[in-house]
């Protein structure tokens, strides 16, 4: 069940402390329910077309946190910053991050949007579009959509012409201005590293989910509020919250078909 030894004995330690039996019993198996749900939770299988579903309502800035920090710590995304600490935008590599409602969705804000929805955070990636600009204008075809949907980046066909960049309508790929890697704390052996002069982005996680595993932002939300699924199951949970819910997609008036929903 993933629960090892030390584990229970770290946990079952807390009544030593003074905290009582029967209170670090709760914890300890109140614990063993949360792992063991997570392990229940079914494995992904191949799809058809892969798809993100975001609850706004449930995403918190807790949430966007956590998503930033796994899908970077699981791809060594690097964090580039100046001398002062301060993020450097203009070098800055990033796969997820968080968005203002306007500047996610700025052809469908409006001016009596709530105060709620104005002040929340969002988090916006590739949008691995149906129709996606960056796939056309690659002259090496670095990036390519395969047959479940999911828009890939080879980072070593990639010339560095970033045309793909400059395709993209949503700003969610990043150049390497230099070597990624002394920016990058602790490296993740089991995924590659980029080098100068390579576009990267996020790619729904394509590696874990050729092991049947969950994409790692839909992982680290603990409110549930990232769902993904196959979006041509009518079976599937992103669809069953996509008929139950009305949903937003970033610039859909291009016609890039973005696979990437926001529940409101």
């Amino acid at each position: 069940m993933g629960w090892d030894r030390r584990k229970f004995l770290k946990i079952a330690g807390i009544s030593a402390l003074g905290l009582g039996a029967k209170p670090a019993l709760d914890l300890l198996f109140g614990q063993m329910i949360e792992v063991q749900a997570q392990e229940e939770k079914p494995p992904l299988v191949k799809a058809q077309t892969w798809a993100m579903v975001v609850d706004l309502r449930k995403l918190t800035e807790e949430d966007c946190r956590r998503v930033v920090e796994a899908c970077h710590r699981e791809h060594n995304v690097p964090d580039i910053r100046h001398v002062d600490g301060s993020v450097n935008h203009k070098e800055e590599v990033k796969w997820i991050w968080a968005e203002g409602f306007e500047h996610a969705f700025p052809g469908q804000a409006f001016e009596y949007v709530s105060h709620e929805l104005e002040e929340k955070p969002l988090l916006v990636l590739c949008n691995h579009c149906s129709n996606p600009p960056c796939v056309r204008v690659c002259p090496t075809k670095a990036t390519f959509k395969r047959e479940d949907g999911i828009v890939m980046m080879d980072m070593h066909r990639c010339i560095g012409c970033r045309f793909c960049m400059a395709g993209c309508p949503y700003g969610s790929r990043s150049f390497n201005w230099g070597d990624p890697r002394p920016y990058i704390a602790k490296i993740n052996p089991s995924y590659p590293t980029r080098t100068k002069g390579v576009v990267e982005k996020c790619t729904f996680c394509f590696d874990r989910l050729s092991k049947g595993q969950h994409p790692a932002c839909v992982e680290a939300c603990e409110s549930g509020a990232l769902v993904f699924g196959d979006l041509a199951n009518p079976n599937s949970e992103v669809r069953k919250l996509l008929s139950e819910r009305y949903a937003l997609r970033r610039k859909p008036e291009l016609g890039t078909g973005p696979n990437v929903y926001y529940l409101l």
